[in-house]
């Protein structure tokens, strides 16, 4: 039979394709309809299996921003194996969606337990410090005492949880069982109103609300002074860490420092979030995850915030335009987040700072990343890879370690045997004396302020309640053994204070020598920038003026010699 019987047969070719069609097996049109989803999840999870396969699974190297002349990098970075290896993610996992999702929902999370310390700032406010010591671990490599002691010189490690993230969290326990694991001691700190813990005040934590943070460094560094302090910031608790290193600068009291996965800039992750199907999903989980927090502390957000509108939201940006922005007392949401973001606070760190990204990360996008200020400042090295998504970094064929946690480990464990940590303390006692950091600003009120029935209204010093770590966690409930610890700790404050303004008799056996010697040093140096920079204005000035002065100068010298030279010729013997 031939084309045109065929044709003749069937009227409409239409016929002709349903008759081939239905001549195929469905078999045929399973397979097919599998490798058509199949390929489309690939693209739509981000997949990169076949991308690992092609390199034998040998990872992606690890891409690190620095300054040429950064001493971090000389000293610190370039002895980190980790930080100049490859990553290669979890095979099974080799998505940045799927290792987000399984940290979030099925990651395997360290058993061990806390012990609490109830923590209370001057404003009212309470924040849970969970601490795990080495003591507590049984696999370190080394045995510490049960205890901190004040002469204590064992590193202590801060820990700042994401949004909505707590001490529980699978990512937090992985980093705090690797920090002890090492001899270290570590502490977590808990954001207002998570951890368990109720909200006390009016004053709720954001993604640039750095006076917990400091409060908390400061109460470490004036509690435990020999022991240097190391802060590892997760999302937006890095943020938090970058904007606090930014403001402070040089009075920091940290060590080192290591911001991972950071939103940098909170505007342009707030419309990456909005911009695909997948982005708009996490959305969602995040603004479900605030909902839920709210919730937690109706009793003080319905009465300062519109409490329906909190539970409408359906996105990160909903909620913080009927909560956190008028929490916070911002005029608009994308105020809140211009004035928050710690990538305008880069180029003012001054402590030894480890970032790292990952460029597919879901939540925080790489087109936020401030390559050029990391690279522009001496204090950073920025470190990439091309997978890991949001906190996961899953490694190994079991995915039972994060990558970054090592990272992090290794970072720290070089810089606290480096030279920059002596370095530090120097430029430390050498520079013009502050005892006490900048006043913030929840602390313009008084000192003390002791009420008629003897309850403390306003206090100085946040360090009100130190428990003995040596006790299980617990809760006061002694408020007359509280009270007097919160006044005696205001009383050692306002004798600080007052240190600065009045001069106090000279200890027996001190020398004036070694107060006077360093200020010495400190105003020569003042006058010797001040004699350059003299020098300097005055090059500029004859250099942008001398089109003017120039030739007024040449008229005035040529009359004078005009009158001078008859005289001359007029005298000389002939």
């Amino acid at each position: 039979m031939d084309c045109s019987n065929i044709i003749e047969i069937y009227e409409s070719p239409y016929q002709i394709l349903l008759t081939a069609a239905s001549l195929i097996p469905i078999s045929h049109y399973f397979f097919g309809f599998l490798f058509i989803s199949l390929a489309f999840l690939y693209n739509f999870l981000e997949i990169h299996f076949i991308q690992d396969l092609f390199t034998c699974f040998r990872g992606q190297p690890v891409c690190l921003t620095f300054n040429s002349c950064s001493d971090v990098y000389q000293e610190v970075v370039s002895k980190c194996r980790i930080l100049h290896g490859r990553y290669l993610a979890t095979p099974w996992l080799s998505s940045p969606h799927l290792q987000t999702a399984f940290l979030s929902l099925l990651g395997r999370r360290p058993a061990f337990r806390y012990r609490r310390q109830l923590f209370h700032l001057s404003d009212g406010g309470t924040i849970a410090l969970d601490w795990l010591l080495n003591s507590n671990v049984p696999e370190a490599s080394f045995q510490a005492k049960d205890a901190i002691t004040e002469d204590d010189k064992t590193p202590i490690v801060v820990v700042i949880p994401g949004l909505s993230s707590d001490s529980a969290d699978t990512y937090i326990k992985h980093c705090a069982l690797k920090m002890a694991k090492c001899g270290w001691n570590v502490v977590v700190s808990n954001h207002r109103g998570l951890g368990g813990i109720s909200i006390t005040s009016d004053c709720f934590y954001n993604a640039g609300w750095t006076e917990d943070i400091r409060k908390v460094i400061d109460h470490l560094h004036h509690r435990f002074p020999e022991a240097p302090l190391f802060v590892v910031g997760t999302s937006i608790g890095a943020n938090v860490l970058v904007k606090y290193l930014g403001e402070d600068g040089i009075n920091s009291p940290i060590a080192g420092a290591a911001a991972v996965c950071s939103p940098w800039d909170l505007l342009i992750c707030d419309r990456f979030i909005h911009r695909r199907a997948l982005q708009r999903l996490y959305n969602k989980a995040l603004a479900f995850g605030l909902k839920s927090y709210a919730q937690l502390h109706e009793l003080v957000l319905s009465r300062l915030a519109d409490w329906q509108s909190i539970l409408k939201s359906r996105s990160v940006r909903d909620f913080d335009n009927c909560a956190t922005r008028v929490l916070g007392k911002f005029e608009t949401v994308d105020t809140y987040y211009r004035n928050s973001s710690s990538a305008a606070f880069v180029g003012n760190v001054t402590v030894p700072l480890l970032c790292i990204s990952a460029l597919d990360d879901p939540l925080c996008t790489r087109e936020a990343i401030p390559w050029d200020e990391c690279r522009a400042n001496k204090n950073i090295v920025l470190a990439t890879t091309q997978h890991g998504g949001h906190l996961a970094y899953y490694q190994g064929i079991t995915a039972k370690s994060l990558w970054w946690v090592g990272a992090v480990q290794e970072f720290f464990s070089v810089l606290n045997s480096s030279s920059l940590i002596r370095r530090k303390k120097e430029a430390q006692v050498q520079s013009f004396p502050l005892i006490n950091p900048p006043e913030s600003s929840i602390d313009q009120g008084p000192y003390i302020n002791i009420t008629e029935d003897g309850m403390v209204a306003a206090m100085a010093d946040e360090q009100t309640n130190v428990d003995n770590l040596n006790t299980e966690p617990m809760i006061q409930s002694d408020k007359n053994k509280d009270e007097i610890s919160e006044t005696q700790g205001s009383d050692r404050v306002m004798g600080e204070r007052t240190h600065l303004r009045e001069e106090s008799p000279q200890p027996p056996g001190q020398n004036i020598n070694d107060k006077i010697i360093p200020i010495r040093r400190y105003v020569d140096q003042l006058s010797r920038h001040s004699r350059k920079s003299i020098w300097l204005l005055a090059y500029i000035a004859i250099v942008t003026t001398w089109p003017l002065v120039g030739p007024a100068l040449a008229l005035f010298f040529k009359k004078r010699f005009r009158s001078i030279l008859p005289g001359i010729s007029r005298t000389a013997p002939r």
